[in-house]
This record gives structure tokens, C-alpha cells and sequence, in this order.
């Protein structure tokens, strides 16, 4: 019998990938809205905030990812909340991304330097305009790095949606394993596709950190 060639299945492979990119995309959305949201709120004066928002990271920190996209796929149906694989990894990974994220966000809010503040409110201007205009702008720029190995892992970490039953890039390769017997191949193939989309999302990342130099304060002499 004769085995087809790994490379005569990487249509199946890339659109697998495809899928594995939209994923990433979307979820990543919602991973950087939900990161500033409850990393601002671990900050805010009032109390019951900064309670809610702590429990929102600790939980989804402390607990396996995987465990969470099972619950919203398996476990919600029982109460009436049925969501479609997609939809289930889009929001499992961004909600799991985003606990982590928000530790970015308030880190690098609490490294500007206080000063900023100060001439803020020399400048009569609200806590929530010295922030927009004056406070994130710096704080993003320390932001990129980490925020650049949060979508890597993210990229990595949508291998476990093949477990929802989505078809993405590494159930596309278990797939073209059990049909051809050749793993070894197909593996490297999987693996050279997913090197292959991180490089431009890590490129992107540094082109948005150069944008956003031209906010980094001068060092003192």
C-alpha cells in the first residue's frame, strides 16, 4: 500500500492553521480588552473592585486552562448555555489570557513614575484624562514585550481546542498522522507551520514597541 506523501496533505495542514490564526486573533481581542479592564480595576479606589477583580485573576490563574474551555463546552450546556467550539475558545483562552494580561497592565501603570501624576493634577486635568492622555501612553511602551510573549503563548495554547472538537492546526496533524503512519513528518511539518505565524506576530510586536518609543521619557544625566 501506498502511503501519501505528508506534503500532498498540507492543504488539510493549512487549513488547520487557519483556523489556529483566527482562533489566536480573536481571542487575543478579547484577552487585551479584558486585561486593561481588570488590571485598571485591581488599582481602583474603591474596595469591592478590587476585590471582584482579584478573584477573576486568581481563578482563572489558578486553574488549568484546558479545565476551563471542558467547563464552558461540557459543563454549561447543563445550565441551559450552549456554545459553539469556536465561540468556546475564543472566549476560554482570551478570559484564561487576559488574568495574566491585567498583571501587565497594573505593573507597568505602577512603574510611571509618580511625578506623571503629579504634573497631571498641576495640570488640572481628571484622573481618568491624566490616565488616557498621560500615564498609558508610557505604560504601554513597557507593556509590548510582555504582552508580545503573551500572544506567542496564546498561538501555542490554541493546540488545545482540538480537544473541543475544532479543527485547528494540531488536530489537522493528528488527523494526517492516523491517515499516512508518517508522524515524524507531519509533527515537523505542524511544527515549522507554527514557527512560521509566530516570527510575524513577534515582528509585529517590536514594530509596535518602536511606534511607541517616542513616549519613553529621557534618562536623567
Amino acid at each position: 500500500m501506498t502511503w501519501p506523501h505528508p506534503f500532498d496533505l498540507l492543504p488539510v495542514l493549512l487549513q488547520g492553521a487557519r483556523v489556529t490564526l483566527e482562533v489566536t486573533l480573536m481571542a487575543a481581542s478579547v484577552a487585551l480588552v479584558m486585561s486593561f479592564v481588570v488590571g485598571l480595576a485591581r488599582m481602583a479606589p474603591l474596595r469591592p473592585v478590587r476585590f471582584v477583580a482579584t478573584v477573576y485573576v486568581e481563578i482563572l490563574r489558578g486553574t488549568s486552562a484546558l479545565v476551563q474551555l471542558f467547563y464552558l463546552f461540557f459543563i454549561l450546556p447543563g445550565f441551559g448555555i450552549r456554545l459553539d467550539p469556536m465561540t468556546t475558545a475564543v472566549i476560554g483562552l482570551g478570559l484564561n489570557l487576559s488574568a495574566y494580561g491585567s498583571e501587565i497592565v497594573r505593573a507597568a501603570v505602577r512603574h510611571v513614575d509618580h511625578g506623571q501624576w503629579e504634573a497631571s493634577v498641576a495640570l488640572s486635568m481628571s484622573p481618568a484624562l491624566a490616565l488616557r492622555r498621560v500615564i498609558l501612553p508610557q505604560a504601554l511602551l513597557a507593556m509590548m514585550p510582555p504582552f508580545g510573549n503573551l500572544l506567542i503563548e496564546l498561538l501555542k495554547a490554541t493546540s488545545l481546542v482540538s480537544l473541543i472538537t475544532l479543527t485547528d492546526l494540531t488536530f489537522a496533524g493528528s488527523t494526517m498522522v492516523a491517515s499516512t503512519g508518517r508522524a515524524a513528518q507531519v509533527w515537523g511539518l505542524v511544527l515549522l507551520i507554527y514557527l512560521i505565524m509566530a516570527l510575524p506576530l513577534g515582528w509585529l510586536v517590536r514594530r509596535l514597541e518602536a511606534r511607541l518609543s517616542v513616549y519613553r521619557l529621557p534618562v536623567k544625566t
